[in-house]
């Protein structure tokens, strides 16, 4: 069945672009979702008088991107975590934590766009892709850290307290200075 996308879809196409999908896929989900309408002659006639607008938009959009891509890449992200024996990390920075620190830069993200294959899950310095439109793809550099300061701040009130009362910490603990 031939669609006509009324918005960019995910690894499907661009807004104003003439598909042709699956009944079932384009009955059950594009449609209802309002992501695109049957190419009938009478859309499609609509579509021809719509297309500068579409592309004068879709111009626009491409230059705002762009933008913002320069923008995002010159931000640099540091995510401290616990971690482990050899650089592991306890839990892992995922693209849900990437969207939410690109919120707090201001930044509106769909966390689908960020683009990890799997999870961060050791320390280092990582290049994460973010899809912003079909042609521009953002770098960010995201930075994952071993969660020292808090481990400073929880073990220096057992260190006195050892010190204090003359014993030393238990061998679980690991005191950093």
């Amino acid at each position: 069945m031939e669609v006509i996308l009324q918005k960019d879809v995910h690894n499907l196409g661009v807004i104003g672009q003439v598909i042709n999908v699956s009944a079932g896929y384009a009955r059950n989900y594009l449609i209802p979702k309002k992501l695109a309408i049957e190419a009938t002659p009478k859309n499609l006639a609509l579509m021809k008088k719509q297309e500068a607008l579409i592309k004068a938009a879709q111009e626009k959009a491409k230059k705002e991107y762009a933008d913002m891509a320069l923008r995002m890449e010159k931000i640099s992200f540091t995510f401290s975590r616990k971690a482990g024996e050899n650089d592991r990390l306890f839990g892992s920075v995922t693209n849900a934590d990437i969207a939410e620190a690109l919120k707090s830069e201001g930044f509106e993200i769909d966390k689908k766009k960020i683009m990890l294959d799997e999870p961060i899950k050791s320390l280092g310095i990582f290049k994460v892709p973010v899809k912003l439109h079909p042609e521009i793809t953002a770098q960010l550099k995201v930075w994952v850290v071993k969660d020292e300061p808090a481990t400073k701040k929880e073990h220096q009130p057992q260190q006195e307290a050892g010190e204090e009362s003359g014993s030393s910490p238990s061998s679980g603990d690991s005191v950093v200075e």
